[in-house]
């Protein structure tokens, strides 16, 4: 069973992300990708990003907690939620882009990488992806949850012979420049 398996995990994580959302890093994405393309959200949680990239695009949200996407569902029965694992992407489907905020910085390195080469497969040909992380080095594990760490160069390294780099910058989220935003294009 996961940490985000439970409905208290959940709240907690609602309750503690109040006020925050994807808005800015979405707004970048909009430089590199037309209107109507299609995007999968690895992680959406409570779908406060899922909303709003489906005010420009075609969005497919995913989660590998039935419990948030039970919680969607419910207040948005059209919507197309799949439980997918960030790792092994297991879908027949391809999209335009593939989006997270702050969700795979919960993989190892090794599972990282393993996803964003599964990540390649599912996109359409001059894909991209686009990631936030937050910056650091070094991994801890908080409430059975693993936190790595990334730096500019550690991203680099991982997908410079997959993806070709359009952005990878810091930005402040809670403390100053403790984030790193990556959008990439498929090679």
């Amino acid at each position: 069973m996961g940490y985000y398996d439970s409905e208290q995990h959940v709240n907690e994580y609602i309750s503690i992300a109040e006020g925050y959302d994807g808005r800015e890093l979405i707004g970048r994405l909009h430089e590199f990708l037309e209107p109507a393309s299609t995007v999968l959200e690895l992680g959406m949680g409570p779908g406060k990003d899922l909303e709003i990239l489906a005010e420009k695009y075609r969005v497919t949200g995913s989660d590998v907690s039935e419990v948030f996407l039970k919680l969607y569902r419910e207040s948005n029965p059209n919507a197309v939620v799949l439980k997918l694992d960030a790792v092994t992407i297991d879908v027949d489907t391809t999209f335009d882009c593939i989006y997270s905020n702050k969700v795979l910085y919960h993989l190892s390195a090794d599972d990282l990488h393993r996803s964003l080469e599964r990540q390649q497969a599912v996109l359409n040909d001059e894909g991209i992806i686009v990631h936030s992380f937050w910056r650091g080095s070094g991994t801890e594990r908080q409430s059975d949850l693993l936190f790595v760490y990334y730096t500019e160069d550690d991203l680099q390294r991982m997908i410079e012979t997959t993806y070709e780099t359009l952005v990878l910058e810091t930005y402040s989220e809670m403390e100053e420049n403790d984030s790193l935003l990556l959008i990439a294009r498929r090679k």
